[in-house]
């Protein structure tokens, strides 16, 4: 785990837990079933169609926008082009546009990483990007009233406070790992393992087992038996604590559910499906292995 400056600081600012305690039930209880955005334009923002955070993805707009600006301005100062000053404003504007976006996917992923540390750290990345927002709309508007230099400045100080948020972002990924597959750790063993006798499952039960190491849930549903990964991939939450709806189980501790049958994420904020392995019953135990 990362113990660099930025995030040491961040740890210390007790000021963030309650502006957290207030936003982030907020933002939550919005994208919930009965909530104004609703599940469906959740598992939009989080990416669950994609199969990978849609976050990430557009966090790339801005950061290479305002890089663009930073040189582009740079040029105009050097040689006193209008037609750099002109692609530096263009560039300013296409990552207000991407920032924007980014904001709100990042605000939904968010609102599903609990209230453990990536919470405090997440809402200081998001604090520092509305800075930097803040900077280059400033920038554009002394540029429209022909302060450039003034605008340049401006454009710089948001430019370097991006690069550091992008840092806690980077953190968050993979000190935290927030969006990454919680199960990607874990293999199903190769061969038929047996896990658990069928005798002891009963017909609906969320029943956590080990293969070789790696937990995986087994349910039976009438004449089949199914099994996956039991830990979520959003956040590694064990899904044996979960709900069993149909053939789908949903996590416990942020919503997201899962197809027994494929692993599909039918609803986020996961975006990773879960393992699946291939069962058959044999001499009165149930065997588990990766699926071919």
């Amino acid at each position: 785990m990362s113990t660099s400056l930025p995030v040491r600081l961040i740890e210390k600012q007790r000021w963030l837990e309650p502006i957290a305690d207030q936003l982030q039930p907020t933002i939550a209880a919005a994208l919930d079933d009965d909530g104004s955005i609703g599940p469906t334009y959740a598992n939009i923002l989080h990416g669950t169609w994609l199969g990978h955070p849609l976050h990430a993805v557009l966090t790339d707009v801005p950061i290479g926008s305002w890089t663009a600006a930073a040189v582009f301005d740079l040029l105009e100062q050097a040689s006193g082009s209008m037609a750099m000053a002109r692609k530096a404003d263009a560039a300013i504007v296409f990552g207000l546009v991407g920032a924007t976006a980014a904001a709100v996917t990042g605000l939904a992923d968010w609102s599903k990483v609990g209230r453990d540390r990536p919470r405090r750290i997440g809402l200081a990345h998001g604090l520092l990007n509305i800075a930097a927002t803040a900077c280059y709309v400033t920038s554009l508007c002394l540029r429209r009233v022909h302060s450039r230099r003034a605008g340049r400045q401006f454009a710089m100080a948001g430019f370097m406070i991006s690069n550091l948020s992008a840092y806690l972002g980077g953190h968050l990924v993979y000190g935290e790992r927030i969006g990454v597959d919680h199960t990607a750790g874990f293999s199903p063993p190769e061969d038929f393992f047996p896990v658990l006798a069928e005798s002891e499952l009963s017909d609906n039960e969320l029943r956590r087992v080990d293969a070789g190491g790696m937990p995986v849930l087994v349910v039976r549903r009438g004449m089949r038996i199914y099994a996956i990964a039991e830990m979520c991939s959003h956040r590694g939450g064990p899904l044996s604590e979960g709900k069993l709806q149909g053939t789908l189980v949903q996590c416990p501790w942020h919503g997201s559910c899962f197809s027994l049958e494929s692993g599909k994420v039918v609803n986020g904020p996961a975006v990773h499906p879960q393992p699946v392995l291939e069962v058959r019953v044999r001499e009165g135990q149930i065997e588990v292995r990766s699926k071919r």
